[in-house]
Formats: C-alpha cells, sequence, structure tokens
C-alpha cells in the first residue's frame, strides 16, 4: 500500500491507509492503546481497539520508535473534535503496525523546548535535539527564506556561481583557518572567510550578476551570534551605484519576508549615518521595536551609511573599518589618491540591521588597480607587499573590469530575526559548542603518525595531550 503524508489524512475519511514516520506519544490505557504519530508533515493520533491483532505489537511499541502503520481515517464525533490542533477532527483506527526500527529511551526529553538542556549533551545528539518541534520549525523557516531569496534573484536575472572553499591566505581580516597541502609539503590553503575577491573576479568576467549560499569560515572568538563557520547570501552586481544594491536587496528582503507571513516595521526601511547611529545608539546594530513591536514579531529593518573607510590600529597603523576592496565616496576619492585627510574618508559601505543585529553588509567595490593600490598604501604595503597579498586581483582590474557592488546576508542573523531565537546555534543543524567542539563527530582531533607525515607536520610536545 502506497504511503500517505499525516497531513493528507483528511482526504480519505473511511478509506485504509498506510502512514510512516514516529511514535510522538503512546498512551496505555489498557484495553485501548493510543498514539501520536508524526511524519515530515504533522501529527495525527491513532488508536489500537481492545480485540485487534495490532495490540500485542502495540503494548510493545515505546516514544520514537519508527513504524509503519495501517488503519482506516474515521471521523471523530463531533464532542470529541479538537479544534486547536491538526487532525483534530480525525482518528487512525490501527489495523497493522511494523515497527521500522525500535529507539533505546531518549537521552533527554524532546517533546518540549531544549535550549535549557546542557549545550554538549545538545551537541552530542543533535540528531534528536532536530526532533524537537522548535528546531524541526527553525530548520523549515531557514530552508525556506533561502528558497525564497534564491526564487527572487533568478527571477531578476541573476545566476548563482560557486567558488572554491580551498583558496588563499589573507592576513586581512579574522584568521583563517589553513589547510596543509599534500602534494606541496609545507604549503597551505585557506578556507574562505567570504567570496570577496572571487565574486568580484566573476564581475570581471561579464556575468554582472551573480549570487551564491557560500560557506564562510573564520577563526575568532565565539559568541551567541557567532560561530567559526556561517553562510551568506552573497551578491555582486556590475554597473550600478550604491542606490541601484540597496534598492535591490531592500526589495528582496521585503518581497521574502512579507511571502512567508512576517510584518516589517517601516518601508521604506530608514537610514542613519554611521555618525548618527553611534551618537543616538551608541552601536552601528540598534533595534527600533516597541515592546508591542516586539510581542509581535515585527521586523524593524535599517540601513546604516557614510561608514568611515579607515581606523588606526593599536601600533598606531591605519587599517580598513569593513574591508578593503570598497570604493570611498565619490567627494572623498580624491583624498584617497592623494592618502590626505585619511581618518575622514567615508566609504561607500551599506549595512543591514534589523532588530538589533547586523543583517548584512556590503559596499561598492573597487574596480580599478590605482583604487585598491592607494587602500593597502595607506595600509603601509609597499610594492612587494602589494604584490604578493592582491597582484591577482589588480591584475585582473587591468583587464575591463566593470563598475561593480554586492553586499553578503548573513542567514544565521535573519533567521534569527524570522524566529526569534537569540543564539546562532539554535538556526544551524549541526553548529560547534562554545568552546569550538562540532555536534555529533569529536573534531578537533589529533591526526595519526601517517597522516602527518603524509602532510610533512610535526606536533610540538608541548601541544600533545
Amino acid at each position: 500500500m502506497e504511503r500517505i503524508l499525516i497531513v493528507e489524512l483528511g482526504k480519505h475519511i473511511g478509506e485504509m491507509v498506510s502512514i510512516s514516520g514516529w511514535v510522538d506519544v503512546r498512551r496505555d490505557q489498557g484495553k485501548m492503546v493510543f498514539f501520536d504519530f508524526r511524519d515530515r508533515t504533522g501529527l495525527v493520533q491513532g488508536v489500537v481497539l481492545s480485540g485487534s491483532v495490532a495490540m500485542e505489537i502495540a503494548k510493545e511499541i515505546r516514544n520514537e520508535y519508527v513504524v509503519r502503520i495501517e488503519g482506516i481515517v474515521n471521523k471523530r464525533p463531533e464532542k470529541n473534535v479538537q479544534t486547536d490542533r491538526q487532525n483534530g477532527d480525525i482518528e487512525l483506527e490501527i489495523k497493522g503496525i511494523e515497527i521500522l526500527n525500535p529507539s533505546e529511551a531518549m537521552p533527554f526529553d524532546i517533546s518540549g523546548d531544549t535550549s535549557g538542556i546542557d549545550e554538549s549533551v545538545r551537541a552530542e545528539y543533535r540528531y534528536l535535539d532536530l526532533r524537537s518541534k522548535r528546531m524541526q520549525k527553525n530548520m523549515r523557516v531557514r530552508s525556506e527564506f533561502v528558497r525564497h531569496c534564491r526564487e527572487y534573484l533568478f527571477s531578476k536575472q541573476f545566476i548563482e556561481i560557486e567558488t572554491p572553499l580551498l583558496t588563499e591566505s589573507t592576513p586581512e581580516g579574522s584568521r583563517d583557518f589553513v589547510v596543509p597541502s599534500r602534494l606541496q609539503p609545507g604549503k597551505f590553503y585557506a578556507l574562505p572567510q567570504s567570496p570577496q575577491q572571487y565574486k568580484q573576479l566573476l564581475m570581471t568576467a561579464g556575468f554582472e550578476r551573480y549570487f551564491q549560499v557560500a560557506r564562510a569560515v573564520r577563526d575568532e572568538d565565539l559568541r551567541a551570534d557567532r560561530g567559526f563557520e556561517h553562510t551568506q547570501l552573497d551578491l555582486e552586481m556590475s554597473f550600478v551605484t550604491k542606490e541601484d544594491v540597496m534598492a535591490t536587496v531592500e526589495n528582496m528582503i521585503t518581497t521574502v519576508v512579507e511571502a512567508m507571513g512576517y510584518t516589517i516595521k517601516q518601508k521604506p526601511f530608514p537610514r542613519i549615518s554611521y555618525k548618527d547611529a553611534m551618537t543616538k545608539y551608541g552601536a552601528d546594530k540598534f533595534d527600533l521595536r516597541t515592546e508591542e513591536d516586539k510581542k509581535n514579531g515585527i521586523l524593524a529593518y535599517a540601513w546604516v551609511v557614510d561608514f568611515p573607510f579607515f581606523k588606526k590600529t593599536d601600533e598606531g597603523d591605519w587599517t580598513f573599518t569593513h574591508n578593503p576592496f570598497s570604493m570611498p565616496i565619490p567627494e572623498h576619492f580624491d583624498w584617497l589618491l592623494k592618502r590626505e585627510h585619511i581618518g575622514d574618508i567615508l566609504t561607500t559601505q551599506y549595512d543591514l540591521v534589523c532588530n538589533g543585529y547586523e543583517s548584512g553588509g556590503g559596499s561598492i567595490r573597487a574596480h580599478k588597480p590605482e583604487i585598491l593600490e592607494a587602500v593597502y598604501r595607506v595600509m603601509g604595503f609597499d610594492i612587494e607587499g602589494l604584490e604578493e597579498r592582491i597582484g591577482h586581483i589588480l591584475k585582473a582590474f587591468r583587464y575591463g573590469t566593470p563598475p561593480h557592488g554586492g553586499i553578503a546576508l548573513g542567514i544565521e542573523r535573519n533567521i534569527m530575526n524570522l524566529t526569534g531565537e537569540t543564539m546562532l546555534r539554535e538556526v544551524q543543524a549541526f553548529p560547534m559548542t562554545r568552546g569550538g567542539q562540532t555536534a555529533v563527530m569529536k573534531a578537533p582531533k589529533l591526526l595519526t603518525e601517517k597522516q602527518l607525515k603524509e602532510l610533512g607536520l610535526k606536533i610540538d610536545k608541548k601541544w600533545k595531550q
């Protein structure tokens, strides 16, 4: 018999059907055994009646067993209808049960909110944690958000292109995660902190409108809204101004979140300069919601613009505030080329904030070699240093790179806003713990001597445990 999804059972009243899923709840009342069964589409109640051939096996089954059920879909008597729950007007009269796989006793209760359970236990049994209603919802919201974004971008003639996971280590930005090369001993790849340079090279290649759902990896200190790994919706556009990119992103976000049933506090999104944000809120990410807005799940988006391009390091040198590949605002273009008024130069950076989180950030990019060279000169690089760090992209810019700009939207941060979660790990399927331990699998861990030898590596005795 063909499997029927639980959500479709209401169309089969009076029919014998087959469902497959998990035992969500079991209630043994002696002469009758009641079950709630679940699959990916929802819940339904079933009952095994006294004298049924299925009674013996029904007495054996426990919560979280995986089963195949055959039974008749019956209408419930009017007095027993539960209007506040899915399939509250029907009941499955169970005629047969097949245990597809039993379950041991669960290490923790997944019937409610699991956020209060010890982090290490949740990580060890993440595949069970993900069965809980809240985590199922979070993963489905994430998938729906990404799907809607993809559909929007395809409708605007963007092309989806993947960029490499093994790339070159760059000293700017956060620390890299590095990967030793077996074929070239002593040399290392780096995992990408973002596809920044590759997407600019794709603009040079003439694709004009690119996006990808990109994995990014940064070896930076962990906190509630930051992890070693994250996913970003990365996009880039040629022949555009700052206004063009911001309008595209704002329209996409509005289209997507409203299609998902959410309400936006203010449209168009308010804009505030970095200087005014710091004066008014003390930070460049802020929450514009009232308490009533928070209760009602309102989304309060805003743009922050006019960021300083450079800031002083602890050593007194200059470094970038966001990324070195940005353009200054047109009024400060000559200042950059002449390396004058460095602390006053503003960049074309634009950050999207929502409900107190930075949800995305981008800029119009440098697309001529002299602009990018000027940025690195401000930061103290000489000719040799420029060639070592960015020689490849300077070369590309000499072959007709168009003006371009883009943005990266953090998937996790956006899903936190949609779900109301405050921890990054609550919207990732397999997150790391605060100590950097992977979920389920035991990484990081030592390599074998054979692996180390193949890579030409030796571990200092002081690091061995």
